[in-house]
C-alpha cells in the first residue's frame, strides 16, 4: 500500500472516532469525572455503603471511557506524524510502522464503537448473570461452573468488580446455579447478548468409559433495578425461608441459618442468597435479584405486548446460542453471528469479547431491520 492508501484509512478512522466522540458525548463525560470526585471526596462517603461503592465504580468506569478516548485520540495523531515522517524520508521501514499502527487503532475503534451501539432502555445498567445447568447430569453441572469462571475472569480483564450472590454446588461436581453481578455500568447492555442456552460437547471426564457427552447450561441477564423503577414488592407477597449455607459435597460452611430463599407468590419466582454471612445482607442481596427479575418481567411484558406477541423477548432461556467443542474438534461457535474460534481454552478463560461485539452488531442490525430501517 502507498502512503496515500494510509493517510486514507486514517482519514476513515478520525471519521469514526469523531462520531464516537460524539455520541458518547465526551464532554458529558469529563462532568459526570467532575461531579463523582466530588461525591468521592465526601467525609461521610463511606457512611452508606451502598451508595459508596456505586460511587467508585461509576468513577473508575468514567475515568476507563476517557482514558479509552484519550488514547484512541492520541494514538491517531502520532500515527498521523509517523506518517508524515515516513512520506519526507520516503523510508519504506517507518512506513511499515504505521501499518503496525493502523491495524492496532482500527481494531480498538471497533471495539469502542461496539458502545455507541447500546442505546436500550436499560442498557446503561450494571447486570446480574444467572447461570444454572441444564441438561447433561455431573457434565451439565461441571459446565455451569466452567461458564461461572469464564464471565468472571473476562469481567477480571476488564477490571470490573463483580459479586457473587449464590452459589448452589451440585453433589457430585460443579453448580446447580449460580448468580453474580458486574459492578459497572453498561454491563447490562454489553452482556445481555450471552442470554440463552450454551451446549458443551465433550469426552466425559466423569464416564469411565470415556465417552462423548453433550450437556447444556442457560444463561440468564437481568438489569440491576434502580429508584426509578418503583418496582414495590408488598411484605405480604413474599415468602422468606433461611437455612444453612452449604459448599462442595454439602460441608457446611457457615453455622448458622444465615442463607435466605424468597419466593415471589403471585409469580412463583424463587430467588436465593448465601453468600454473606449476615442474613440481612443475604436477605438484602436476594431482594436486589428478585427485584431484577421483576423488572425483566415487566420488560418482556412490555415488548410482547408492542408486538403482539406472547412468547418471551429473544434470548429467553429456550435459545440455543453457542457451542463449544472439545472433541472431536476444538472449536467455539456462535450460531446466531456464526462468529467462531478454534481456541476453546482462551474462551474459557475470559476471551470473550469477539463474540460479545459480534453479538451486539447482530442485535443492532435485527432491531434496524424490524423498524424497518
Amino acid at each position: 500500500m502507498t502512503a496515500a492508501d494510509y493517510a486514507e484509512q486514517l482519514k476513515e478512522l478520525d471519521a469514526t472516532l469523531r462520531n464516537i466522540e460524539a455520541v458518547l458525548n465526551i464532554n458529558r463525560l469529563h462532568e459526570d469525572k467532575a461531579r463523582l470526585e466530588q461525591e468521592a471526596s465526601a467525609p461521610d462517603l463511606w457512611d452508606d455503603q451502598a451508595k459508596a461503592q456505586q460511587v467508585t465504580s461509576q468513577l473508575s468506569y468514567v475515568n476507563g471511557e476517557i482514558s479509552k478516548l484519550g488514547s484512541l485520540r492520541s494514538g491517531l495523531d502520532d500515527a498521523q506524524v509517523l506518517l508524515e515522517l515516513a512520506e519526507a524520508e520516503a523510508d519504506p521501514g517507518v512506513l511499515t510502522e504505521v501499518e503496525s499502527e493502523i491495524t492496532s487503532l482500527t481494531k480498538s475503534i471497533q471495539e469502542m464503537e461496539v458502545r455507541t451501539l447500546l442505546s436500550g432502555e436499560y442498557d446503561s445498567r450494571e447486570a446480574l448473570v444467572a447461570i444454572r445447568a441444564g441438561a447433561g447430569g455431573v457434565d451439565a453441572a461441571d459446565f455451569a461452573e466452567m461458564l461461572l469462571r469464564m464471565y468472571l475472569r473476562w469481567a477480571e480483564r476488564h477490571g470490573y468488580p463483580t459479586e457473587v450472590y449464590e452459589t448452589s454446588y451440585a453433589e457430585e461436581a460443579g453448580l446447580k446455579s449460580a448468580t453474580f453481578a458486574v459492578k459497572v455500568p453498561y454491563a447490562y447492555g454489553t452482556l445481555s447478548v450471552e442470554s440463552g442456552t450454551h451446549r458443551l460437547v465433550r469426552i466425559s471426564p466423569f464416564d469411565n468409559q470415556g465417552r462423548r457427552q453433550t450437556s447444556f447450561a442457560g444463561v440468564e441477564v437481568l438489569p440491576v433495578t434502580e429508584q426509578t423503577d418503583h418496582i414495590d414488592i408488598p411484605e405480604n407477597e413474599v415468602r422468606v425461608d433461611v437455612y444453612r449455607s452449604s459448599g462442595p459435597g454439602g460441608q457446611s460452611v457457615n453455622t448458622t441459618d444465615s442463607a435466605v430463599r424468597l419466593t415471589h407468590i403471585p409469580t412463583g419466582i424463587v430467588v436465593t442468597c448465601q453468600n454473606e454471612k449476615s442474613q440481612l445482607q443475604n436477605k438484602a442481596s436476594a431482594l436486589r435479584v428478585l427485584q431484577a427479575r421483576l423488572l425483566e418481567r415487566k420488560r418482556q411484558e412490555e415488548q410482547a405486548k408492542l408486538e403482539g406477541l406472547k412468547e418471551n423477548a429473544a434470548g429467553s432461556w429456550g435459545d440455543q446460542m453457542r457451542s463449544y467443542v472439545l472433541h472431536p474438534y476444538q472449536m467455539v461457535k456462535d450460531l446466531r453471528t456464526e462468529q467462531e474460534t478454534g481456541n476453546p481454552s482462551a474462551v474459557f478463560d475470559g476471551d470473550l469479547d469477539g463474540f460479545i461485539e459480534a453479538g451486539i452488531r447482530w442485535r443492532k442490525q435485527r432491531q434496524l431491520a424490524g423498524n424497518g430501517a
